[in-house]
């Protein structure tokens, strides 16, 4: 097992996700103020969800005998306009996705991180397959009906 391998990818995940957890949070206050509760709850929950996996990125990177290090946020874009934040959420999941499956991959010899890094990819992976599906939505019923089912 390559230990500062391990420690160098869970540092850098978590403080990614810690930024895009931020940003995800930020974009739900966004679209609940716009009227869009449904999608700004979504958004919270997916924040959530991200700082969840923080906390167990930095729970393995101190059961390695790492200390975890905080960075500076990058700044954040935001918008808003659901439809295209949705849009810049896909690509960088068509990005990211195949980026943090072949990391995970090569952590096979760590089982325990290997085992959260799978689990995070999975968890991942069904962002990206419901950001695809509300963008199907909108082509199909319309960004109007679609809008008015995120109120």
């Amino acid at each position: 097992m390559d230990k500062n391998k391990s420690i160098q990818v869970l540092q850098a995940y978590a403080t990614g996700l810690a930024a895009q957890s931020l940003q995800h949070k930020v974009q739900g206050k966004i679209f609940a103020s716009q009227g869009y509760a449904k999608l700004g709850e979504k958004y919270a929950e997916h924040a959530s969800e991200e700082m969840d996996w923080v906390d167990k990125f930095i729970d393995r990177l101190l059961d390695l005998g790492a200390t975890p290090q905080v960075e500076a946020a990058p700044a954040m874009s935001v918008t808003t306009d659901p439809v295209e934040y949705i849009k810049a959420d896909l690509a960088v999941s068509h990005e990211q996705v195949p980026i943090l499956q072949g990391v995970t991959s090569s952590l096979q010899d760590d089982f325990k991180t290997y085992d959260i890094l799978r689990d995070y990819a999975l968890d991942e992976e069904e962002d990206m397959f419901w950001s695809e599906t509300q963008l199907e939505l909108i082509e199909k019923i319309g960004l109007q009906n679609w809008l008015v089912k995120q109120m």
